[in-house]
């Protein structure tokens, strides 16, 4: 009789690194607003760590790939927790030595620990969870914890700065920096020391004959890989540029935490979406969803940009106080909860692109994924071209580069995703 082993250890740990992700990716826009004010930057440079950042999965999100086929889930997993514990220590040190180079160093380096997480933990929970519903299971509370922390990012930042002036630095928000390689250290140690399974490594590759063809033979795959890139640019470019815009002082700005709780509440809507999404995925197709998603996220782009700052509404966010943390209204102006709504649309959208992407792609879908995992670089690239647009023309200016994207994004789903390839043999 086999006895049945239990990987709750390695399965919370793979959840806790799920929430790294989104913990030291969404670090980049808050942290934009500290090295804006330690260096005199520009929003444009301001939003440089950010792109940094995503531009490592440039570099790494193929190789990742291929690193994980041949070491296998936890060498892969080690090697990204290391080398994400020495990127978020490099921008510590940048705070030390006052040099925005070296914070920008700090972020590359951590983008390659998030590339190489984002390729391991999916496959490693369902692999944990022993596949089919169970590993889906694991998949969707680790999607949820990583929602969870992606919330919390901006509201801890914005609660150690609190108002932002010309002596803000990097030193102020050490404490999450410190949070962030704590975890590092901890779920290295403990998945050092456990064993888990390696599908990739005791099974042998089976022979497959090679083909002329590849994901890019495939019009809807290629359209649907520069969306992929479109999309995670217009899902950070949005709440970035909007914590600049509510904290900017020269603007009449509020507090940093107060523009951090109201970012923060963004995030949390995407979690409400992906509940919503998970929902009604049964019922609705992917086609349909992200049309709606990105109908609508066009419309409140545009509400946003055209709507007089002078109108306030107050919203609902979480905020701090000498009892934790609470929920409460914000007075901000009417634009803000505009752009803070699109989180309800983009919630929904990685999913949608994903599937009609590789829809009909039959063998060449695990290669079309590592290429998914690179066009990711568009969260880097996106949000820089934005804030580029912050400098010259304004804030709210600027989200006319989301709208665009938002724009191809809806082309795509109306047109762009029919498979104009299926004479190509996919088996």
């Amino acid at each position: 009789m086999t006895e049945k082993k239990s990987y709750g250890l390695p399965i919370l740990m793979m959840i806790l690194l799920f929430g790294m992700i989104s913990f030291v990716t969404n670090l980049a826009a808050p942290m934009g607003v500290v090295v804006k004010s330690q260096f005199q930057a520009s929003n444009f440079l301001g939003m440089l760590g950010n792109f940094a950042n995503f531009l490592a999965y440039a570099f790494m999100g193929i190789p990742s790939g291929k690193l994980l086929e041949k070491v296998g889930y936890k060498k892969t997993a080690l090697l990204a927790i290391v080398v994400g514990f020495i990127g978020v220590g490099v921008q510590y040190f940048s705070g030390v030595a006052e040099s925005f180079f070296v914070y920008l160093l700090g972020a590359f380096i951590a983008g390659f620990s998030m590339c190489m997480l984002n390729t391991v933990v999916n496959p490693m929970l369902n692999t944990l969870g022993g596949g089919g519903k169970k590993g889906n299971q694991l998949i969707q509370i680790g999607a949820t914890f990583n929602s969870l922390t992606g919330t919390m990012v901006p509201m801890l930042v914005g609660m150690l700065v609190g108002v932002v002036t010309k002596n803000t630095g990097i030193k102020d928000v050490n404490p999450v920096l410190f949070i962030a390689m704590g975890v590092f250290v901890l779920v290295g140690l403990v998945l050092y020391f456990v064993t888990i399974p390696e599908p990739h490594i005791t099974q042998k590759d089976k022979i497959v004959e090679k083909s002329q063809y590849s994901a890019w033979s495939f019009r809807h795959f290629i359209m649907g890989a520069i969306g992929i890139g479109i999309y995670v640019g217009v899902e950070v470019g949005v709440p970035g540029t909007l914590f600049f815009f509510l904290a900017d002082a020269n603007a009449g700005g509020l507090d940093a935490a107060t523009a951090g709780t109201v970012v923060a509440t963004y995030w949390l809507l995407m979690l409400v979406g992906r509940f919503v999404g998970a929902s009604i995925g049964g019922k609705v197709s992917s086609r349909s969803m992200l049309i709606t998603a990105s109908a609508i996220g066009m419309v409140l782009c545009v509400a946003a940009i055209l709507a007089p700052t002078s109108i306030a509404v107050s919203i609902p966010v979480f905020q701090s106080s000498s009892s934790g943390i609470s929920t409460g209204l914000a007075n901000v102006p009417i634009n803000a909860m505009f752009l803070v709504l699109i989180g309800l649309c983009t919630s929904v959208m990685w999913g949608g692109i994903f599937n009609l992407a590789v829809e009909g792609l039959g063998r060449f879908t695990a290669s079309a994924s590592g290429i998914f995992m690179t066009m990711v670089v568009g969260g880097g690239i996106l949000p820089l071209i934005q804030n580029g647009v912050a400098d010259t023309f304004g804030y709210l200016a600027s989200y006319w580069v989301p709208f665009i994207g938002l724009a191809y994004l809806l082309y795509y789903s109306l047109i762009g995703s029919k498979n104009v390839n299926t004479d190509i043999p996919v088996s």
